[in-house]
């Protein structure tokens, strides 16, 4: 067999052999799309094992090192990370509960795993389980109460709420007041499950006999061991004016947008006192302990009630304002009754969808298979409803399409097959737009560039050349020169010349001339 044909075949095993490599790294090239909870405590000791993840989903910890597995979380800051070592799961840091998800009763820390070589993606979610860790207190530590001597027994007198960040069994559960004569404590349920605790006159007072009670209002929460905080209730005795402005309902509620300007009137709050001249005269007020937040967004008129919008509304920040709302006439000594205002925030869609690519491979080999993964994209609006739902798409001249998987999660790959040699490299436009009215929307550019294989023969600038020579031409002078071209790049263009063998007179041609390779 002569040099030409022996490395003509050496280079066709060697494509073929590349050619199975390449093959059956991509059959194994898929995304795995799965979902995973574990529970753990909030305030949980750096180093805690949360679970074994290799042994959950299915994993060799022998390969994690090899296969680069890596974490990330949408919180933003990381909480764990996972022993390659061992295949689980530890808490790296601090996990406060009340920090993460505040009041809300469900807290989960969602987690993504990225797996190369193949890809793979995991969405493992963290529920942290609150503990009781936190006391109730009140923002008052002292109310003072001004009740007319002539208040008939029976009025009910409310008193500030205890405030606990814990939820559900280790938030507040009951109140209770010290020990009296006159009065005793009642606590009304809202229909948010809020506890307002009210003071209950139970016998007239007589300012003559004991102008000042001094009682203790004692919180407590449901956890174990249980929690408590307390808060001073003094009350004075007071003569005259003997009704108590009433409001018309107990709870006001009202809609507002998050884009209403500062001045929009949201709602009115009325209040009315059976007394007559000034005693019978009503000015309203935030309640004493309001925060400050409410007193930075809110107003209220103090002649009419009238509740209007003083700073910027976020929907995504806070979608639900609650506060209470003081009715006090101007008798001597004053009175006054009180309201509860819910104000919900409405979500406008003033938020761009956002793209993110959770892992991108680059180069790709140009033979890769359709269907082939090329990255994994995700993309989050934190507007609610319809402005939050977020469709992916690119263009359909694109060889790539995107595959949906799950929560806004997507994968891009091959469609069509790849041919580097007319198109090296693409940028690849994604865009995401929301469902709102109007629709907004946002583009990402992903550059994805093309790994060159042997798929393409060494060309000759002519099929033949016809040589004239003497024939008593000396040996080792140059006959003629060809040239060949291969339109791959780097060593799947390098070539190298020989001669075919064949006879002239039973006499072989490698006996009279010969080619150099190079």
């Amino acid at each position: 067999m002569g040099f030409l044909e022996r490395g003509i075949m050496w280079n066709k095993l060697t494509a073929w052999q590349v050619f199975l490599w390449w093959h059956h790294f991509f059959l194994l090239w898929t995304t795995i799309d799965g979902q995973t909870r574990y529970s753990i405590p909030e305030e949980l000791k750096q180093g805690s094992v949360v679970e074994n993840l290799a042994r959950d989903l299915g994993l060799v910890v022998s390969e994690l090192h090899r296969r680069k597995l890596r974490i990330t979380s949408e919180a933003g800051k990381q909480y764990f990370s996972v022993d390659l070592g061992k295949g689980e799961l530890v808490v790296i840091d601090r996990i406060d509960r009340e920090d993460l998800c505040g009041q809300r009763p469900s807290c989960l820390l969602p987690l993504e795993l990225v797996i190369d070589n193949p890809l793979q993606l995991h969405r493992v979610e963290i529920e942290i389980q609150d503990t009781n860790d936190n006391s109730p207190s009140f923002l008052t530590k002292e109310k003072v109460l001004q009740i007319a001597e002539l208040v008939n027994p029976g009025a009910r007198f409310p008193l500030e709420s205890a405030q606990d960040p814990d939820v559900g069994s280790n938030s507040v559960r009951a109140y209770f007041i010290s020990k009296n004569d006159h009065f005793k404590l009642t606590v009304k349920t809202h229909k948010d499950g809020r506890k307002i605790p009210e003071l209950v006159l139970e016998k007239p007072l007589d300012r003559e006999k004991l102008p000042v009670y001094n009682l203790i209002l004692t919180a407590v929460d449901g956890g174990d061991p249980v929690r408590s905080g307390t808060s001073e209730i003094k009350v004075i005795v007071l003569d005259n004016n003997d009704n108590a402005p009433q409001f018309e309902k107990q709870v006001y509620e009202a809609n507002v947008s998050e884009n209403a300007r500062p001045g929009t009137e949201i709602l009115h709050v009325k209040a009315t006192d059976a007394d007559e001249g000034q005693n019978g005269e009503i000015e309203y007020y935030f309640a004493e302990q309001t925060t400050d937040l409410i007193l930075s967004l809110f107003d209220i008129e103090p002649s009419t009630g009238a509740i209007v919008v003083k700073g910027s509304l976020d929907h995504e920040t806070n979608s639900l304002h609650r506060f209470d709302i003081t009715a006090k006439d101007k008798g001597n000594p004053k009175m006054d009754g009180h309201c509860c205002v819910e104000i919900k925030i409405v979500d406008i869609n003033d938020n761009i969808p956002e793209i993110i690519v959770t892992s991108l491979t680059t180069p790709v080999p140009e033979d890769s298979a359709i269907g082939t993964v090329i990255a994994l994209i995700s993309a989050k609006d934190p507007d609610s409803g319809d402005n939050g739902k977020i469709t992916l798409s690119v263009s359909s001249k694109s060889p790539f399409k995107l595959n949906p998987s799950v929560s806004n999660h997507y994968s891009l790959v091959t469609k069509v097959p790849l041919d580097r040699e007319k198109n090296g490299k693409y940028s690849v436009k994604i865009s995401a737009t929301d469902s709102g009215k109007p629709p907004l929307s946002s583009e990402k550019i992903i550059l994805v560039e093309l790994l060159d294989v042997n798929d393409n023969p060494p060309v000759f600038s002519q099929r033949s050349y016809v040589v004239y020579v003497k024939e008593n031409h000396a040996p080792g002078k140059i006959l003629c020169s060809v040239s060949a071209a291969d339109s791959d790049s780097g060593d799947n263009a390098k070539i190298s010349y020989s001669i075919l063998d064949s006879k002239v007179q039973d006499v072989s041609v490698s006996s009279y001339v010969y080619i150099n390779s190079d």
